[in-house]
């Protein structure tokens, strides 16, 4: 008798407690509300879809004011800012001990070329990015998700950054919803 192979997914066990982060992170975590993180990262998914779907270029190229980024610059720095927390969370889930560099986001936006590309290439690249997120996270072992590494000189445990990457969209979807699109 052979057995078949299963396949080992978890949710994450609880929210991420004060130890796990750094208090800077706070506020995007508790924007999350409930402990199934990655149901509200498949319900953002929707959200943020629904949210800029129809939209011109001239929405796109908004500025709500002339120091602050343009939607595409927000919806573009969402993308960077998600790959870079679940390149975090990948490391770390892989027991990767080594400190992992942070990273200046007003330089990767300034140095990105979100102005060049259309608003519906940028949906597009969130919803890429969001699913890659969800892959990741929902193929994680249960030992993965409270393991803990060094970000940005920060201890931090990949359900908190799972809750991170949430509440960052939360954040920003709160402005665009806000300051861009009212």
């Amino acid at each position: 008798m052979t057995s078949t192979p299963t396949t080992s997914t978890a949710t994450a066990p609880l929210r991420p407690q004060p130890g796990e982060y750094s208090p800077y992170h706070e506020s995007y975590i508790s924007l999350v509300k409930g402990n199934d993180v990655l149901a509200a990262l498949e319900d953002q998914r929707r959200q943020m879809v629904l949210l800029l779907s129809g939209r011109t270029e001239a929405d796109g190229d908004l500025r709500y004011a002339p120091d602050k980024w343009s939607l595409k610059e927000v919806l573009g720095h969402i993308n960077d800012t998600e790959r870079i927390m679940s390149y975090r969370a990948l490391r770390i889930s892989r027991g990767d001990a080594t400190p992992i560099e942070g990273f200046e986001q007003d330089d990767y936006v300034r140095n990105a070329p979100f102005a060049r590309r259309s608003l519906a290439d940028l949906i597009e690249d969130y919803i890429a990015v969001r699913r890659a997120t969800v892959s990741l996270f929902r193929n994680l072992d249960e030992p993965a998700w409270t393991r803990r590494g060094v970000a940005n000189k920060n201890e931090i445990s990949v359900r908190a950054l799972a809750y991170i990457i949430a509440g960052h969209e939360l954040h920003h979807r709160r402005i665009i919803e806000e300051k861009y699109l009212k």
